[in-house]
């Protein structure tokens, strides 16, 4: 069984980003494993162990990217593809045409899993465009997995509590969400052996592809400070008043 892991290489959640410019940021914080793509690695590992076969990671960004690619290895797959690009953004749509193109070349998957969502950009949508360029079927906010028959059936979160049970032929898309799994932590061992583990790097102009997004990132901006908080005391018609002259006099953000 063959079976792509989609891995992002996204700035650790809990570091101070620093804007620089227009549309840049200090790159020089720390960057690890998307979060969700974990949960999707330690499917991919579990699934290969049980039925054999192999688990190829593929990751799209700058060559320091490598080092999330290694720590990824760690967690139970076989080898990597890192596409190289100097580009600042990537939208969905042009990250999914690079992971079909890569996937295509490789050779036909089985199975393909990614996290649900990055939690950089949470566009949401590049797991549906590499589904629908590579024309196989996807279910999303994934907690349950399993396969049997060449056939895969999730359960999946829908809102308010809900959940709902796909079945689905392979080849597909499976994008993982939290408490699917529980992932590994890697031991010495894997780490090492990690660094031995093929890591192809391919120069995203040797792809041959023609990116046709117009999608631009503009600008970022800093997360202001956030104030401090503000008790209302008082009766609860009174406190709504009062709340209401904040917002709109104060915060102005009701007329």
């Amino acid at each position: 069984m063959k079976v792509f892991v989609c891995v992002k290489n996204v700035p650790d959640t809990a570091a101070n980003i620093r804007v620089v410019g227009e549309n840049s940021f200090d790159e020089s914080i720390k960057f690890l494993i998307n979060p969700y793509d974990e949960y999707a690695i330690e499917e991919a590992a579990r699934l290969v162990e049980k039925e054999g076969g192999e688990v190829v990671l593929v990751t799209v960004g700058k060559e320091s990217a490598i080092k999330t690619v290694r720590s990824a290895l760690a967690l139970g797959s076989h080898r990597a593809i890192l596409v190289t690009t100097d580009k600042q953004f990537l939208d969905s749509a042009d990250t999914a045409a690079i992971l079909q193109k890569v996937m295509e070349d490789d050779g036909p998957a089985d199975i393909i899993f990614a996290g649900k969502q990055a939690v950089d950009s949470e566009a949401m949508q590049t797991a549906y465009r590499l589904a629908e360029g590579l024309n196989i079927p996807i279910a999303s906010d994934v907690t349950e997995f399993s396969v049997a028959n060449d056939k895969v059936s999730v359960e999946r979160e829908i809102g308010g509590g809900e959940r709902e049970i796909i079945e689905m032929t392979m080849p597909c898309v499976v994008a993982a969400s939290k408490g699917l799994n529980e992932p590994r932590y890697p031991k010495l061992p894997d780490v090492m052996k990690a660094k031995k583990k093929e890591v192809k790097q391919i120069a995203l102009a040797d792809l041959g592809l023609t990116l046709t997004s117009e999608t631009k990132l503009v600008t970022l901006e800093q997360v202001p400070d956030r104030s401090g908080a503000k008790i209302i005391g008082g009766s609860v018609s009174g406190g709504v008043a009062e709340l209401v002259k904040i917002l709109r006099e104060d915060e102005k953000v009701i007329s």
